[in-house]
């Protein structure tokens, strides 16, 4: 029952997902994202005790708000919209139920050097049809949140990670590490209500692009 429970967003997200391909989608572009962790799963705390699971997910839904304000021609869905704990595995199943044109997941960073500051874009290690359009995806956003929030950048890399390995072959898939909460300035600034909005909007703006 308490794996049940905490997967009811997920179910919700695949009901709706039924509805939405018996639909016409007016060739809008299916993009999903992921808020990481949630739920028990923290992600990274910064000094200052904020936890990437709420900034994450406070960004991911300013996303969709103002996707839906600008009438932006994107069809926006989250692996989760409250604080719960979705499995990764569930998480990239989205991609292949909705039939996603791109998947982008959301993180903060973390360090033992306090120092440590920039943002830092992944794209999946493994070979696919995809890996150009999301390295390309890659380098664009890592320069827009460099250009228009001033953030350094750390460059773009490659990795393993399971949802990058699990919806590559489906889709151009990133994963975003937006600023270390390790960091005093940074983490304040990336946590800040006030910055939520510029920092949506110009990821937004990079999806547009895409």
């Amino acid at each position: 029952m308490k794996n049940l429970l905490k997967n009811v967003s997920f179910v919700i997200l695949l009901l709706k997902s039924c509805i939405l391909l018996s639909q016409d989608l007016d060739a809008k572009k299916i993009i999903i994202i992921d808020p990481g962790h949630g739920g028990k799963d923290s992600g990274a705390i910064g000094k200052n005790h904020i936890q990437e699971k709420y900034v994450v997910l406070d960004i991911a839904n300013a996303i969709l708000k103002l996707n839906d304000k600008l009438k932006a021609p994107l069809d926006i869905y989250l692996t989760r919209y409250s604080d719960t704990l979705i499995s990764l595995s569930d998480r990239t199943k989205l991609v292949k139920v909705l039939k996603a044109d791109l998947f982008v997941s959301l993180h903060c960073n973390h360090s033992d050097n306090a120092n440590a500051r920039g943002v830092e874009v992944y794209v999946s290690d493994r070979k696919s049809k995809y890996r150009n359009n999301s390295t390309w995806l890659a380098f664009q956003m890592q320069a827009a949140v460099n250009q228009e929030l001033g953030f350094e950048s750390r460059g773009v890399k490659f990795a393993n990670f399971q949802v990058l390995r699990e919806t590559i072959d489906y889709c151009p898939s990133v994963l975003l590490e937006l600023g270390f909460l390790s960091n005093v300035d940074e983490g304040k600034y990336i946590s800040d209500s006030t910055s939520i909005q510029p920092i949506a909007l110009t990821i937004l703006q990079s999806l547009q692009k895409h």
